[in-house]
């Protein structure tokens, strides 16, 4: 048996060209232009993307849940106010109905500025008008001063002349007499007030450059 190197002897390499030629087949060239395919497969939009560059979080919805509570619990609050100025309210009221109940000056001035709807902050700033006034006495009349000359003589806590209490008193007490001790300081209150203003009624009054009282 002849020993095979891996190369064709001579003969069987010649053969190899003509056998090739004699098989082969020219492929038909298409020179048309390329066309479009009939099938549609798609289309792709193009896609944005967000980055987000915050170091904080997004924003998430609330839970509804969370969001009840939050507002059930403002509620609460609202109404645990309204609870506390109800309770502050019956407490001032019943402190004014126990001043006003023992009488006296201090009575009278805190059931006028009840009347009046006015801050019983007011009160001391009341008494030292009508104490430089009338030295707290109700029926006091001054006798000697030009509204006296003129027959119309200043009367009571606040010294008011018969024109200006029957102007000024509070509407509810018009029926009572000049000397009413609460009558008669709503109609200073409210003739100081209209006349030189709330701010002259804080004071306790008119005052000179030396702080001291000036009748009104």
């Amino acid at each position: 048996m002849p020993t095979t190197t891996g190369a064709l002897p001579a003969a069987d390499a010649a053969e190899i060209p003509t056998a090739l030629a004699a098989n082969s087949t020219t492929l038909p060239v298409d020179t048309a232009p390329a066309r479009k395919s009939s099938s549609t497969v798609g289309t792709l939009s193009p896609v944005a993307f967000v980055v987000n560059t915050d170091d904080t979080e997004a924003d998430t919805p609330a839970d509804p849940d969370i969001a009840a509570l939050d507002k059930g619990g403002k509620l609460a609050d609202q109404l645990a106010e309204i609870h506390a100025q109800a309770a502050r309210d019956a407490a001032e009221n019943a402190r004014i109905d126990e001043i006003v109940a023992k009488g006296g000056l201090d009575g009278w001035i805190a059931e006028a500025l009840r009347i009046m709807d006015m801050p019983q902050s007011y009160a001391p700033s009341v008494k030292k008008i009508i104490m430089a006034e009338s030295g707290g006495n109700p029926r006091a009349i001054n006798n000697w001063d030009a509204n006296a000359a003129r027959g119309t003589p200043s009367e009571g806590l606040m010294q008011t002349i018969p024109s200006t209490f029957r102007k000024f008193v509070h509407p509810s007490l018009a029926g009572r007499s000049i000397t009413d001790p609460v009558a008669n300081i709503t109609a200073g209150v409210r003739y100081m007030v209209a006349t030189y203003g709330i701010d002259t009624l804080a004071s306790g009054g008119r005052s000179n450059h030396l702080g001291q009282y000036i009748g009104y």
